[in-house]
């Protein structure tokens, strides 16, 4: 951790951290990417002209949030869920380098971002992420992977705005035999 006043590789300046949050809104995604995953919505119901235009939109725009939401949500309602969970664990690292947090989320602690706010779009997009990988996680059966992303999920964000207190739920419920 670096000494007040001291920068770090990490420092962003506020108008970074605003470029990188209006990217999640789809800001800077190149408009031929922008087409693709246009076309891949109209294409939904045919599984490999969707998946193609999500992929060139990939090559175009590799690492822009939009894409890669597209590519987890398209995978993840085709249940394809270890594709999903790839694409997972890519925007788990994105979060982590774009506020800035250590890149293994077990280090992450809760003073190391703003979690408490529900408007802080970065921090934000990190917890849903992690939720998202943590769901993964169990549906895949690493039922313990999932329970330490969903307590780390807690940790971070103690009044559950995002919801991780459902999976530790079903979690529970799991280990009490009540799958239903």
């Amino acid at each position: 951790m670096a000494a007040v006043g001291e920068a770090t590789a990490w420092d962003l300046s506020t108008m970074d951290i605003a470029r990188l949050a209006d990217a999640l809104l789809g800001a800077g995604l190149p408009e031929e990417a922008a087409r693709h995953l246009q076309h891949a919505g109209f294409a939904y119901g045919q599984d490999e002209v969707a998946e193609r235009h999500l992929l060139d939109a990939e090559v175009l725009a590799p690492d822009h949030a939009a894409v890669l939401i597209a590519l987890y949500r398209f995978y993840f309602y085709k249940g394809r869920l270890r594709d999903a969970l790839e694409i997972a664990q890519i925007c788990l690292r994105k979060a982590a380098r774009e506020n800035s947090l250590k890149p293994d989320w077990r280090e992450v602690r809760r003073e190391d971002g703003n979690f408490s706010s529900y408007d802080a779009r970065l921090p934000r997009f990190y917890l849903f992420t992690l939720k998202a990988y943590a769901y993964l996680q169990m549906r895949l059966g690493r039922v313990e992977e999932g329970r330490e992303a969903v307590l780390k999920l807690l940790e971070l964000d103690p009044s559950d705005k995002i919801g991780a207190r459902v999976l530790l739920g079903v979690l529970e419920a799991v280990a009490y035999g009540d799958d239903d």
